[in-house]
């Protein structure tokens, strides 16, 4: 039988710390309705004592000290992913000195920025998903956490990443002059804020997709369990309204989470994030398949909308010979693949699975429409990506689209099948208007969202978070 107060034993036994104690009650109390040891290397101890660019100077003109805190950050799947990887290398060119405290899966950093990899259980791991940790693994309080908040259906790895991330960052923060994070929003956050400036990057109010996720099934339990899983939401919120500066990366951004989080709209910075002009650029030498659409969102999140470009892509294929790429693979026996074969639309759709990035351009090269169904996005990053790759644009008007958008793309409300299915036939009928928007977008990209372009803005952020805190 557990005591009435289990967090105050395990407090007492493994001399917990306030932000860690307050994650343990959370998860206690989620359940009712373990510090990594990781070490710097000599290399990263070299690295920063190097150069140490104290808080001295209202204008600090000296390159920054800069530990980002990412807790999932996948580059292939995800926009934080994507942010981390590209942000670090960014800032690095401009001559700070960075280092990504990550967790699992490696963030594949490629530039000079330094990686701290902290070890996790990493449940979700595809190769082993949702393993059973060992009794030696569950010894430590952290990861007991994580394991009991997964196993019942919650998501607990923001708030024990977190908990990680302080345990290896409380003896080290004077190597740094800002601490960034990059949408964890644990409990611990608030522990470091109090002795380092920090700042935290939120994409988007992550309330919208628990709604939709809700409205997207009939079945009670799986709303129930939808609900469940979102409930880290409780924890973000609490975190983020304790922090006196954020970042986001659009004004519609701002304004949902300044609305769904209760927060002041006049705390957050909108910085653009910036599209990976290396990975994402035209091939001009690959013929173009006139009928052929791709679409890149993820294709059994209901966030992203696919469900109405296959309604559209049905109707279309009874006229058209039209073809869809969808990057990526639907979840076995899921809605999507369910709705496909309702739909009889294996003859015009093709998903590729996982792919490398050179494939990935070659996709786009032969696509004649790049299609963006998204019922929500925080920023839009498959806008920007096709646009970089001059293939004309079909968007939702879903979230802050419009913003990379601008008015070099041909843009629909969202979850409307009929207006996307008559936006894509209005470009197939129409090649002249399919190059005229291809331009506008090329060019829209290369004008505005490079990720130089994010880095600089960023930096000031920084700098003027720094002289908050420091009183200067």
């Amino acid at each position: 039988m557990l005591p009435a107060r289990p967090e105050k034993c395990l407090q007492r036994k493994f001399a917990l710390d306030n932000a860690t104690l307050l994650g343990v009650r959370y998860i206690l109390v989620c359940a009712r309705s373990p510090v990594d040891k990781a070490t710097a290397s000599e290399a990263v101890d070299r690295w920063f004592d190097s150069s140490r660019a104290h808080h001295t100077s209202p204008i600090m003109t000296n390159p920054l000290n800069i530990g980002i805190i990412s807790y999932r950050s996948n580059p292939h799947c995800g926009g934080q992913g994507v942010y981390v990887r590209n942000l670090s290398r960014a800032l690095t060119d401009l001559g700070h000195r960075v280092e990504v405290i990550a967790g699992p899966p490696d963030p594949q950093l490629n530039g000079h920025a330094n990686l701290t990899m902290l070890k996790t259980l990493d449940l979700y791991n595809p190769e082993d998903l949702f393993r059973t940790p060992s009794f030696e693994e569950l010894k430590d309080p952290i990861n007991l956490i994580e394991w009991l908040g997964i196993s019942t259906m919650g998501y607990s790895e923001p708030l024990t990443f977190g908990m990680r991330a302080n345990n290896y960052l409380k003896d080290k923060l004077s190597r740094f002059d800002i601490i960034h994070d990059n949408q964890c929003l644990s409990y611990s956050m608030l522990s470091l804020a109090n002795k380092v400036p920090l700042t935290a990057t939120i994409h988007h109010p992550i309330t919208v997709d628990r709604r939709i996720a809700v409205k997207s099934t009939r079945s009670f339990i799986k709303k129930v369990k939808h609900l469940r899983w979102y409930s880290f939401i409780g924890m973000q919120k609490f975190v983020a309204r304790r922090l006196k500066s954020l970042i986001t990366v659009s004004d519609y951004s701002k304004h949902d989470i300044a609305k769904e989080f209760s927060i002041p709209a006049d705390r957050f910075t909108t910085i653009p994030i910036g599209i990976d002009t290396s990975l994402f650029y035209p091939l001009e030498n690959v013929k173009k398949d006139p009928w052929r659409l791709i679409v890149t969102n993820s294709a059994d999140t209901p966030l992203k909308g696919l469900y109405y470009l296959l309604h559209a892509v049905k109707n279309l294929s009874l006229r058209r010979p039209v073809r869809l790429t969808v990057i990526g693979a639907p979840k076995k026996n899921g809605g999507i693949e369910r709705l496909v074969k309702q739909l009889d639309l294996a003859g015009h759709v093709e998903f590729t699975g996982r792919i490398d990035n050179q494939q990935f351009l070659q996709e786009y090269a032969r696509a004649s429409i790049a299609v963006v169904p998204s019922l929500y996005e925080g920023f839009g990053l498959p806008v920007g990506e096709a646009m970089a790759c001059r293939i004309p644009v079909i968007s939702t008007t879903g979230g802050a689209l419009p913003e990379v958008a601008g008015d070099a793309a041909l843009l629909v409300p969202p979850k409307d099948a009929t207006a996307l299915e008559t936006a894509i036939e209005t470009l197939f009928d129409d090649p002249a208007e399919r190059e005229r928007l291809a331009e506008a977008g090329y060019k829209r990209v290369m004008e505005n969202f490079t990720w130089e372009k994010t880095a600089v803005k960023t930096a000031q952020a920084y700098r003027k978070i720094i002289d908050d805190h420091t009183g200067l």
